[in-house]
């Protein structure tokens, strides 16, 4: 038998020479290498990674992962303006106290044998959103947002038979990708272009577009770029005039303010729950959630699961559990309508405390919130001299687009002001919308007090003199 390399690695399980020489002889094989037979010698990498020495100190690893922290600049101890798809909302205490807890503190669902009121969670979850979206139907939520509006767009290309979906080119660049990649190689995506004046879609090439071969149109509302889309009813009558479905995007804390979705016409909402009581994170604190009216044709295309409440065998009891589960890939495997996962079942539980503690009258004093100080900071970067905000006119939630062209200062010239000034600036949009090159995406929530935005103000002015 060939040796094993002797060396004990602190982190990884088994991997005292002795106990892997064991694990070998059990399985009946000489080497670690006849693992890796089927893999071609071509694909092999026949010398030492690039890779630091390993640290193999307790002491010492955390304090290199602990220099490497440092260097991040967190929106705690600075203030934010950014947005653009992750959010900085205040966190109620009582989320975190019950996310934390051990019989919900794992991103999995579980079964009946580990269900320690999951489902119970989840399916209160799905009904305050189903309250809040005036739709009947709300799924576990998906991975992020993303997914959720592509996997809308999949859901409706089932519904309808059809192979096209139209988008707006008002979207992010990040959900532009996602949906392309989700989508091909068998559904086609087309653009309609927005009214450079107000971001609304156009709806003269929205009719040109749409055809008997559409399945779907998309679009958000609020808009990634920070505007209201007041065109809703119109888009969806285009798209139902040609048996398409219409898609929405929506942020659901805007909904204590604004309409949902469904009152204009939306056949499936979709959008990111990370607005409701879940903290910003290096690549997580997000999910997505679909909603649909209570129809048959929508629930059998659903991939994700659904929770549901029925009587037990006991006088005024009720169980929680899975509704049409035979649609899922759980039940049928490879023939499932798409692989999902179980990774943000917590943030479904997060979510639905949040809606819990606000209550109705909460998502509208937190939507009034927002919009007053939105508004409040437009007018007064607006009396900035070189500089326009907003960029587009039209009813605006808690983003907008704030134009430096008049300043002669590039985005990235101000937004290096404002960090030597512990200030995060609003995103630069001139890669996604050459034509805004001057434009950078701000964004302004219920955590921003008046001094916070006048503090904003102040230092714009002196980064753009």
């Amino acid at each position: 038998m060939k040796s094993i390399e002797k060396k004990v690695h602190p982190y990884i399980p088994n991997s005292v020479p002795s106990i892997a020489e064991q694990m070998l002889q059990e399985i009946g094989v000489e080497s670690i290498e006849e693992f890796y037979e089927d893999v071609p010698e071509k694909l092999r990498l026949k010398r030492r990674m690039n890779l630091p020495e390993p640290i193999t100190s307790e002491a010492a690893l955390k304090r290199h992962v602990e220099t490497i922290l440092k260097r991040n600049q967190p929106c705690g101890p600075n203030l934010s303006f950014l947005g653009a798809g992750c959010y900085q909302h205040y966190v109620p205490a009582v989320c975190d106290e019950v996310n934390q807890r051990g019989e919900f503190l794992t991103a999995y669902e579980g079964g009946p044998y580990t269900d320690h009121g999951k489902y119970q969670a989840l399916f209160e979850y799905a009904s305050m959103m189903a309250e809040l979206l005036n739709m009947e139907v709300v799924n576990v939520p998906t991975y992020d947002g993303l997914q959720a509006a592509a996997t809308s767009l999949r859901m409706a290309c089932r519904i309808t038979g059809r192979r096209e979906i139209i988008l707006t080119r008002a979207l992010s660049s990040d959900m532009r990708l996602k949906l392309r990649d989700f989508c091909r190689p068998n559904i086609d995506i087309k653009t309609v272009d927005y009214d450079p004046e107000t971001g609304q879609m156009d709806l003269g090439m929205l009719a040109r577009e749409v055809s008997s071969r559409t399945a779907a149109v998309y679009f958000e509302n609020p808009a990634y770029l920070g505007f209201m889309e007041t065109q809703g009813e119109e888009i969806s009558r285009i798209a139902h005039e040609q048996g398409a479905l219409c898609v929405v995007g929506v942020d659901p804390s805007s909904l204590g303010v604004i309409t949902p979705p469904a009152e204009y016409g939306a056949d499936i909402a979709c959008g990111d729950i990370q607005t409701l009581g879940i903290h910003m994170h290096f690549g997580g604190g997000q999910a997505g959630f679909i909603a649909t009216h209570d129809d048959e044709r929508y629930i059998a295309e659903y991939p994700s699961r659904l929770f549901g409440i029925t009587p037990t065998s006991v006088e005024g009891e009720y169980g929680f559990g899975d509704v049409a589960f035979e649609r899922t890939h759980f039940a049928v495997r490879e023939q499932g309508k798409e692989w999902v996962g179980t990774a943000a079942a917590l943030w479904g539980i997060t979510a639905g405390v949040y809606l819990a503690l606000m209550g109705p009258q909460g998502m509208v004093d937190l939507g009034e919130g927002v919009m007053s100080r939105s508004h409040y900071a437009m007018r007064q970067i607006d009396k900035i001299e070189g500089i326009k905000a907003p960029v587009f006119k039209a009813p605006h939630l808690k983003e907008f687009v704030v134009s430096f062209e008049g300043t002669g200062k590039t985005v990235d010239e101000v937004n290096k002001g404002l960090l030597e000034r512990h200030i995060f600036g609003g995103k630069s949009l001139s890669q996604e919308f050459p034509e805004l090159i001057d434009g950078a995406l701000y964004c302004v929530t219920e955590v921003h007090t008046k001094e916070d935005i006048d503090r904003l103000v102040n230092a714009l002015q002196e980064v753009t003199r």
